[in-house]
């Protein structure tokens, strides 16, 4: 067969707040999470292959190519499908490792759908949601696309609609451990669970903020800098922090202000994703 190629937008997300309800038996921590998109992310190429195999041509410095989430999710979806293809993926990388915006389980879902695509399968959203959350909590999110409100360890799904303002995201050069952060003896553990529907306005908090501003003063810092001009808020564990602004020329403004001194970026946030806007153009 001619190799199909196909280039996807991998994009990020930003938790508008963060409660964690306790810890389960299992070790991990019931959450209610509000996720959003933004208009920024990664961009993933692929080609198709006749003979099966899946190469991932971008190193990742310490990460094993079959250690690397988007290996990881093509393969599954291969071995569940039965998929004899293989594929050859390119990734140009602008998310940070470790900095809360879902960049390894963007990558994992944008692979999920665009195969699906190319190896013509025809798995629908709930097949590949459920393979997803096999790969990590955060991915069922972005395979379906839509913002929600999450609950369980995030993959308990219900799509809202929340005001989509432009963002200043700034991005710490600090790698964030999730693992570190979630088994901290100070991390607040039993924030009541929010029961009204939809979620009521004003509820922005992270219950992750106080531990990794403690650990990371880098964190800290870019917190205090963005406070000043907007709600600065942390996103998942961080290390990212985002505010938002009514408007591109209000959030420009004050990156010019912020980032001589730190990295960030300016992005809209989207209710859809421009993964999935860009999939439905393809139909």
């Amino acid at each position: 067969m001619t190799a199909a190629r196909l280039t996807l937008p991998s994009p990020a997300k930003l938790n508008l707040m963060l409660h964690i309800l306790g810890r389960r038996a299992d070790g991990y921590h019931e959450l209610q999470t509000l996720f959003q998109f933004v208009d920024y992310g990664d961009e993933i190429t692929y080609a198709v292959r006749d003979d099966g195999v899946i190469r991932l041509h971008t190193e990742f410095a310490g990460v094993p190519h079959d250690s690397n989430l988007i290996v990881r999710a093509a393969k599954m979806l291969q071995q569940q499908s039965g998929c004899t293809l293989g594929i050859d993926i390119w990734i140009d990388k602008v998310l940070p490792m470790g900095g809360g915006i879902g960049g390894g389980s963007s990558n994992a879902a944008t692979t999920l759908l665009g195969l699906n695509h190319l190896w013509q399968l025809g798995w629908d959203e709930d097949r590949l949601a459920a393979l997803g959350l096999t790969l990590g909590a955060d991915v069922p999110v972005f395979v379906r696309g839509h913002a929600a409100f999450a609950e369980g360890v995030g993959e308990k799904l219900t799509p809202v609609d929340p005001e989509e303002p432009w963002y200043l995201v700034l991005v710490p050069q600090v790698s964030v451990s999730t693992a570190e952060i979630f088994s901290d003896p100070l991390l607040t553990r039993n924030t009541p669970p929010i029961k009204v529907r939809p979620v009521p306005e004003g509820n922005s908090r992270n219950d992750c903020l106080p531990v990794v501003a403690r650990r990371y003063p880098e964190v800290r810092n870019a917190l205090n800098l963005l406070g000043k001009f907007t709600e600065a808020k942390l996103t998942g564990t961080g290390s990212c922090v985002f505010g938002g602004f009514p408007s591109k020329a209000e959030a420009d403004k004050v990156s010019a202000l912020l980032t001589e001194t730190l990295t960030g970026f300016v992005a809209k946030g989207s209710n859809v994703s421009m993964l999935h806007r860009k999939l439905q153009s393809l139909l």
